[in-house]
């Protein structure tokens, strides 16, 4: 295949740059396309563009932005099949996840957000004591900074652009330099849906020089930021100067919590896809499992069963299940967990390093990993305790509710949790003690857009979905009117 050679997109046209980074397939490791370094020229390109563009895109009626944003919906649909495949080269999912799943639900981003805002609700209040009524006005804030992580590159960012400019902003976009390819290809349809120059810009680079900058623009009113917990401590930062708006989504070690009446039959499938989707490399992911010990031993057999049936292997063969990790650097971090976790008494019962990962010639090179089950760990280990963003998961036996709510909770993340347990009275008491962002009760990974997202603690700040959105991409105002 021809090596991708990816550009800018400023004020509706695609631009190169002097410099350019590669981009590794992670099945393969090799370059399979070429990103632009940019840095503050092409930010402040952008900046400019997105800033001449908002005048006249935010009077547009809101019928109008629809109207654009479902056309774009329906050819990201109809191109499928190229978007997945070039998801899968970039980011090593496999292609049955990147057509099931991302790039769908790409285009229910699209769609959601084109149809919901065509209604807003407003607060109105007569005070007849004072011959007023008083009502909110919401207007779009100007330009919104959109950073988006490499793991959902296209699911993810259209999270983002959608409720924004659907809100009348017009917005810079600094997908990650690891995955930048579909990010790119957006733009093509987003010019043939017919939006207006300027209202959509992609200025692709590292977050120290093209990332630092967006944050830092003076003219850039809000930053919507999905990545690390640590890049999300720097935005925070570095945002306070300009008192910018933020929301932020960042990193989580969620818990997933098995009572002894729970449904195994239900469970133990959902908690393999939650601790393995993706190669683990999705921020809800579940790394901790608290199993209660009378059913311990025999879900600690049945779980492992499971995980022995998925497949490693290369991501476009339709019989994968679990794909590549993103790079070198990313697969020798996750296996540095584990072997910490080794070295301080814990074992290995099935995957990495224990068990022989078979590949095809051609992918000897990818940054493959098996699935890999923890167990005698401690809760303090650093395996418990961090982020792994990995195909790693450890369980561990508790005794009673109160027990593991605390060790649930007992972490810097709050992000989202499962609880397991056909008593519902337990399911909604468990629930509202957990310190996290959202709860799945007998299921995983059921997400309604019209409900708040995000975390707690060092998960995140603020919400996102259909109002919080909405409201998070807006300035409200109170207008006082005497009759």
């Amino acid at each position: 295949m021809e090596m991708i050679q990816v550009s800018n997109f400023i004020g509706g046209h695609f631009c190169t740059v002097d410099h350019y980074i590669d981009s590794y397939d992670p099945s393969s490791a090799q370059v399979w396309a070429r990103i632009p370094d940019s840095g503050s020229t092409e930010v402040n390109s952008a900046v400019e563009a997105a800033k001449l563009a908002f005048p006249g895109w935010s009077k547009r009626t809101v019928a109008d932005r629809s109207r654009i944003l479902l056309k774009a919906a329906e050819i990201l649909e109809n191109r499928l099949e190229d978007f997945a495949v070039a998801e899968s080269r970039d980011q090593g999912k496999t292609l049955t996840q990147a057509k099931t799943i991302e790039i769908p639900r790409a285009v229910i981003n699209l769609r959601h957000f084109a149809t919901a805002f065509l209604s807003s609700i407003e607060k109105s209040k007569l005070q007849d004591e004072f011959g007023v009524v008083n009502y909110t006005a919401r207007k779009p804030v100007g330009v919104a900074g959109l950073i988006s992580p490499w793991n959902l590159p296209l699911y993810l960012l259209t999270f983002k652009i959608a409720p924004a400019v659907m809100a009348g902003n017009t917005v810079v976009c600094k997908p990650s330099e690891m995955t930048s390819v579909t990010s790119w290809m957006l733009c093509d349809i987003f010019r043939e849906a017919g939006i207006p120059p300027g209202v959509v810009n992609m200025v692709f680079g590292t977050g120290p020089k093209a990332g630092e900058a967006l944050v830092k623009h003076p003219d850039v009113a809000l930053i919507s930021f999905t990545g690390s917990t640590l890049t999300g401590q720097r935005i925070y930062r570095l945002a306070a100067d300009h008192y910018k708006k933020l929301s932020l989504e960042m990193g989580g070690k969620n818990a997933a919590i098995i009572f002894d009446d729970a449904n195994l039959d239900m469970c133990i499938p959902a908690t393999v896809k939650s601790a393995f989707l993706n190669q683990g490399e999705v921020c809800l992911c579940t790394s901790r499992l608290f199993v209660q010990k009378g059913i311990y031993d025999s879900f600690v057999r049945a779980f492992v069963h499971e995980t022995r049936q998925l497949k490693v292997g290369p991501p476009l063969k339709n019989d994968t299940t679990v794909g590549a990790l993103i790079s070198a650097d990313h697969l020798s971090k996750v296996q540095r967990f584990v072997d910490d976790a080794l070295a301080s008494g814990a074992s290995v019962l099935t995957g990495y390093p224990e068990d022989r990962l078979e590949l095809p010639s051609e992918y000897k090179n990818g940054y493959f990993m098996l699935p890999t089950v923890i167990v005698g760990v401690e809760d303090s280990a650093v395996c418990m305790k961090e982020e792994i963003f990995g195909p790693v998961v450890c369980i561990v036996p508790f005794s009673d509710e109160n027990e593991v709510v605390e060790r649930a909770n007992d972490v810097k993340y709050g992000l989202c949790a499962s609880v397991w347990s056909t008593d519902v009275g337990r399911v909604h008491r468990v629930a509202n003690e957990l310190q996290v962002g959202t709860v799945w009760c007998n299921c995983w990974l059921v997400r309604c857009l019209d409900m708040p997202f995000g975390g707690v603690k060092q998960s995140g700040l603020g919400r996102e979905g259909t109002w919080d959105s909405y409201e998070f991409y807006t300035e409200v105002k109170t207008v006082c009117v005497k009759y």
